[in-house]
């Protein structure tokens, strides 16, 4: 299961690298060009007819995500070789094809060395060119990019003003503030900001692992359109295109997350979480309350912050350098100098305070709210609730409060089978209930 560089898959790179419409997985015209060894191919062909039966050639292709003209002269050299054979015709001028004994005892000495049957691997190399190519460096985000993103909540034009430049860096930031404040919202909205898609492999390998880098938890495919035959034509079907990754972790990190998993049974390993996050947006939200100690997980990604490569050991012990290429976000109520001292918090160029809002702006949350549940909005009514619930106990303001209390509100209304709306003694009645537990908060 070893990889294979050859010059035609260097061409190949290239051309797709200065492509006038930037990164497109070009389609390889051979096995060479898809830089995975021949014997590599065959092993998953032999898997997947394992696993179900016979199969047309196509079909083969299709689950292999290879262009059935360069697999079919192999699969014609597996049945010279008698490890498949001809079970019948299918359409188009193609055939079923099924192991023979021969190919059963391969194909399950081959399952054992490693489970894995899905698209073809795409080499290391290949992933980290397509990295460097679609980086979110190369993002320029302008102030009509982020009034999009933030478009459907409400952020200051000062807070606007920081946030632009910091997502610019592509490089790190700290979101830091009162808990409720809106930071993990800032911080999921900020990945809008860049326009383009891009483009990751399934699967990659390197030493004869397979490292699995897709997933739909974090990565959403973007479809293309017309035709399905049309869209497996014009690119390289063992990547997909997907919108620019957005991966929140929050008090469940550990350290193991951040390295390569391997299954020992299946020999199949997992990408690290910065590794899916590449091109990307990278939250650690609550970042201080992980079970691990926040200077263990700073020091781990000193370097990676400072070099923008980090380091993975694979299965077999071999250590590869990866591309380390996202907005990192640190967002956490506690004051970063409790977390983190200089020389980390140096290579983190942004940290910004998301402050409480004013009275203007509760005002304009509450009728933000007050349209998304179909209830009128009452200017003298979130005046009545400050004048009487806030400002006499020095209670603070929190964007979240707003949301929460309508919804307590609307609770109280559906319960009692009454027409939703703003009026005092539903209010009373939210903020006992909900700031009960929370005094002075």
């Amino acid at each position: 299961m070893s990889t294979t560089t050859s010059p035609l898959a260097e061409i190949n790179v290239l051309e797709t690298l200065l492509s006038s419409d930037g990164f497109v997985p070009s389609i390889p015209n051979s096995i060479e060009e898809c830089g995975i060894a021949a014997t590599t191919v065959e092993g998953l062909v032999m898997k997947y007819l394992l696993q179900f039966g016979a199969r047309s050639g196509r079909n083969i292709a299709q689950r292999l995500c290879l262009p059935f003209g360069i697999l079919e002269s192999l699969l014609d050299k597996m049945k010279t070789r008698r490890i498949l054979v001809h079970t019948g015709h299918a359409p188009l001028n193609d055939y079923l094809y099924a192991l023979t004994e021969t190919g059963i005892n391969r194909a399950k000495s081959a399952y054992k060395s490693c489970s894995y049957v899905g698209p073809c691997p795409v080499p290391l190399e290949d992933y980290i060119n397509s990295v460097e190519a679609q980086s979110v460096r190369a993002e320029t985000p302008r102030q009509e990019d982020l009034r999009r993103a933030f478009a459907d909540i409400s952020v200051e034009a000062d807070m606007m003003e920081v946030l632009g430049p910091a997502v610019n860096s592509g490089a790190g930031l700290f979101l830091y503030g009162a808990a409720g404040n809106g930071k993990t919202t800032l911080a999921r909205q900020m990945t809008r900001c860049f326009s383009q898609d891009i483009w990751i492999p399934h699967v990659v390998v390197e030493d004869g692992q397979f490292v699995k880098l897709s997933d739909p938890a974090y990565h959403v495919e973007v479809e293309s359109e017309g035709p399905q035959l049309v869209r497996d034509n014009d690119h390289d079907t063992r990547w997909i295109r997907i919108r620019r990754p957005l991966v929140v972790v929050g008090g469940e990190l550990t350290m193991i997350d951040l390295e390569i998993r391997h299954d020992p049974t299946s020999n199949i390993c997992e990408a690290p979480l910065q590794m899916k996050s590449n091109c990307g947006c990278l939250l650690i939200d609550d970042f201080g309350r992980q079970r691990i100690q926040s200077d263990e997980l700073l020091n781990r990604w000193i370097v990676p912050l400072e070099e923008r490569c980090d380091f993975l050991t694979l299965p077999t012990g071999k250590k590869i350098q990866v591309p380390f290429d996202q907005l990192i976000i640190f967002s956490t109520n506690l004051n970063p100098s409790d977390l983190a001292d200089d020389a980390f918090l140096r290579r983190l160029p942004y940290k910004i305070e998301v402050h409480d809002p004013k009275p203007q702006e509760f005002h304009k949350l509450f009728s933000a709210m007050c349209r998304k549940h179909g209830c009128q909005y009452r200017k003298e009514a979130v005046d009545y609730l400050m004048d009487k619930h806030y400002r006499p106990s020095g209670r603070p303001l929190r964007r979240c409060h707003p949301r929460d209390l309508i919804i307590q509100i609307r609770n109280l209304c559906a319960y009692h089978n009454r027409p939703l709306e703003l009026q005092p003694a539903y209010i009373d009645r939210a903020v006992k209930s909900y700031f009960a537990a929370f005094s002075g908060t």
